[in-house]
């Protein structure tokens, strides 16, 4: 376009402006005129909404361009109660090792005073070729299916400047069946000092969470473009733009690098034919160097209290699991436990009414036990009064009962024909066993002895007629006849 059409386009462009201003404020003259004009208390009554939409459209402008506050770290547990909770679990069975192990190793790497940097993010975004650049020397193993990394790696790499680091190469994560490697990079994660977090274009949604993961464990965080020689220079700038607004907040600094590798083309030969050829790309990583130099400046011990609260918060996690999964079995062991003791007592029933004695007992026995397994004081009053509802609940569902218990019963030959006594046992075993699993979950959830919200899971379990909780019941009642008989 010429000089004079562009002088001549900006000149219509302002008219066109100066004329929407002009009618702006004619509009704008006319309304002030026709609202002067109306009664006193119409003026306040209009002037009092205009006033709260316009308050309310500013409020709403503040919360979307207002900057974002910086994540705050996950809050770190003291290591002394750490180690209590994990000797708790190791005296109660548990398989503490790992937590153990990771204790060690946070030992050892504060000792060895060396900077540790993970390589972070999905599948295939270059994490390999990056360490290729950053230590030319290290031998980096990499699996056949799109050359992805199947186990942490450590390489010694070093910077312009002498200084040097480990670089930690982690499994990508988003691979289908690797849920495991996953678990392995997430927790390199959290042992290094730094994290570098890369991405091979537009971040997606699993890639934001991740992001937003590292940050609740407060890692320096740099967010780094690779295989930027792919993209046009624009495109690169609105890529970086866009990372920038995703990472606000999370990282330290974005940018875009080319971490070289290797990479095939098709190349066309003077007789016509094609070849694939393989080549090198030049890695240009510049920008990454200045800027994990100036994250990393503080040296191992200046990052080494972020590190180690990274590292004592990702074990209060994973402790906190282990003892889930530990209460969780060991309220198994009770609820079999007391759903054999009422089978046996619906078999030496023999006084009308005695089942009820022994039901009321067993139940608060069983109440007892696991409200102690999961922490949670409670009184005589308190067990008595959910007893009592329960007792309720059993009797309004009592047909429900039965009616499982008969169709489970049917699936075992000979055992329904054993008579009435092998029913009604098998039907305190289901009472008993959803009474155990309900209070179990409620008090797992709740922290508390919450009658209605164990009332309504029971409910759901004397309803639910699962094969396989029934099998193994009408196998546990099977046993209990035979050691009877016996």
């Amino acid at each position: 376009m010429s000089r004079r059409l562009r002088l001549l386009f900006t000149a219509l462009a302002l008219a066109a402006l100066l004329w929407l201003l002009f009618a702006a404020a004619e509009r704008a003259l006319a309304l002030a005129q026709r609202f002067l004009a109306l009664p006193e208390w119409l003026q306040w009554t209009l002037g009092s909404v205009l006033l709260v939409f316009a308050a309310a459209g500013l409020s709403v402008l503040w919360w979307l361009l207002r900057p974002r506050r910086r994540r705050r770290p996950l809050p770190v547990p003291d290591r002394s109660s750490l180690e209590q909770r994990i000797g708790q679990l190791r005296e109660r069975g548990a398989d503490t090792g790992a937590l153990a192990a990771e204790l060690g190793e946070l030992d050892r790497r504060r000792v060895s005073a060396r900077v540790y940097v993970a390589l972070f993010g999905e599948i295939s975004t270059g994490k390999s070729s990056l360490i290729r650049a950053l230590a030319p020397h290290a031998q980096v193993a990499s699996d056949a299916r799109g050359g992805t990394t199947r186990e942490v790696g450590h390489y010694d790499g070093a910077f312009p400047d002498g200084r040097t680091l480990v670089l930690a190469d982690v499994p990508g994560s988003r691979e289908a069946g690797g849920e495991a490697h996953e678990t392995l990079a997430c927790e390199e994660a959290l042992r290094a000092h730094a994290v570098i977090y890369l991405c091979a274009g537009d971040l997606n949604r699993s890639q934001a969470d991740e992001l937003r993961w590292l940050a609740d464990f407060g890692k320096p965080l740099l967010l780094v473009l690779n295989k930027a020689d792919q993209w046009t220079a624009v495109e690169r700038d609105k890529l970086l733009a866009r990372l920038t607004q995703q990472s606000r907040g999370i990282a330290s600094a974005v940018l875009a690098i080319s971490a070289g590798g290797s990479e095939r083309y098709q190349r066309q030969l003077a007789d016509g034919s094609t070849e694939s050829v393989e080549r090198q790309r030049k890695p240009a990583i510049e920008p990454l160097l200045q800027a994990l130099d100036r994250l990393t400046a503080p040296g191992a011990e200046g990052l080494e209290n972020r590190r180690e609260n990274a590292v004592l918060a990702g074990l209060h996690q994973r402790t906190g699991t282990l003892e889930a999964r530990t209460r969780a079995e060991e309220a198994e062991r009770i609820v079999r436990k007391y759903a054999r003791r009422a089978i046996v007592g619906a078999l030496a029933a023999v006084a009308p009414g005695s089942d009820l004695v022994i039901q009321g007992v067993l139940a608060t026995g069983l109440t007892r036990a696991l409200a102690e397994l999961y922490g949670v004081k409670v009184s005589d009053v308190q067990i008595e009064d959910f007893v009592q509802q329960a007792k309720l609940t059993l009797r309004t569902g009592s047909s429900i009962v039965l009616a499982v218990a008969g169709n489970a019963l049917k699936a075992f030959p000979g055992l329904g024909t054993l008579g009435g006594g092998v029913l009604h046992a098998f039907a305190y075993a289901l009472i008993f066993d959803s009474m155990g699993r309900a209070l179990a979950a409620s008090l797992a959830e709740r922290q508390s002895l919450d009658q209605d919200d164990a009332s309504a899971r029971l409910k759901e379990l004397l309803a639910d007629a699962g094969g396989t909780r029934l099998r193994q019941l009408a196998a546990l009642t099977i046993d209990a006849v035979r050691d009877r008989v016996d």
